[in-house]
């Protein structure tokens, strides 16, 4: 029962995110603003999160982000990656093919940090695995300002 409850409020808070405001009110990045730069990335197997986020210094930590995963997938299992990631809010994108497999970016926008980009990335790498891929890094975006 406690744990339908969390999940429940949990959702609600996540669709409160999503449809543009945090919960603190700041108003999220559009995953297809033009305007979004890389601002931190890692795409080194060996790097710490935390090691790619203080050599950002252009990242704005106090500021929402789009968190962007690439992932290499072969293509009949998008669907089942886009089924998989979508409860929890993620956009896969198809970004161009590599051979028999896509190139599949999951955006999402998040208030970043290395704990958050750590559990994300071991998940996407996860999931890659299962799936027959591979999980190639991330990148940040943020709008300027």
């Amino acid at each position: 029962m406690r744990e339908q409850r969390r999940r429940r409020e949990g959702n609600r808070w996540w669709h409160r995110f999503r449809r543009g405001r945090g919960p603190r009110g700041e108003v999220t990045p559009d995953l297809d603003d033009p305007g979004l730069t890389v601002v931190a990335e890692s795409f080194a197997v060996g790097e710490a999160d935390s090691a790619a986020l203080a050599r950002a210094s252009a990242w704005s930590p106090g500021r929402p982000a789009v968190l962007r995963h690439h992932l290499l997938l072969p293509a009949d299992r998008v669907p089942e990656a886009t089924a998989l990631l979508a409860p929890d809010g993620w956009d896969v994108r198809e970004a161009g093919r590599e051979g028999d497999r896509i190139r599949v970016h999951a955006l999402r926008a998040d208030r970043l940090d290395a704990l958050l980009c750590a559990r994300e990335r071991a998940r996407m790498a996860g999931l890659a695995q299962r799936l027959g891929g591979d999980a190639l890094g991330w990148d940040a975006l943020q709008p300027p300002g």
